[in-house]
């Protein structure tokens, strides 16, 4: 099972729009990174994403553009959930999934997998950067980071 995490790109602030949509820049860096690992070769089954808008419009870019066929919205990837939550989700997993999603989440549950405790930082995220992970038997290690390059 391989397992893509992508931190959402660029949004607004919030003072410019509540809703915090992806800028202009943070679409072309999803875009951007998308189009870079359309090459590799990437199965992906789905997509989940968080209920925020910026999470779901990274979701619809990289779905449109590796042609995922499914995106859903999920409870448990919101910026200070608990990544034991989606881990459960994760364990029972056989297919490569992507989670669009944020920080600090998306860095807690990578140091859960790999190393069994969230607290300790081991990847710094890029917005819009897709990190692959894989999993060999019981093990979780880390197979690619893609970021955008613009």
């Amino acid at each position: 099972m391989e397992l893509y995490l992508i931190q959402h790109g660029e949004a607004k602030s919030e003072t410019e729009d509540p809703l915090r949509p992806l800028t202009e820049k943070g679409q072309k860096d999803v875009m951007a990174v998308a189009e870079i690992v359309s090459g590799k070769g990437l199965k992906i089954s789905k997509i989940y994403h968080s209920d925020k808008l910026r999470a779901k419009q990274t979701a619809e870019i990289i779905a449109r553009i590796l042609g995922v066929p499914v995106i859903e919205e999920i409870k448990g990837i919101a910026p200070l959930d608990d990544p034991s939550v989606i881990k459960e989700l994760i364990d029972k997993t056989e297919e490569n999934i992507m989670i669009a999603g944020h920080l600090p989440h998306l860095s807690r549950l990578t140091s859960l997998l790999i190393i069994g405790n969230p607290d300790k930082e081991i990847v710094k995220f890029q917005m819009g950067g897709i990190l692959g992970l894989k999993r060999i038997d019981a093990n979780w290690l880390i197979s690619c980071y893609f970021t955008p390059v613009l």
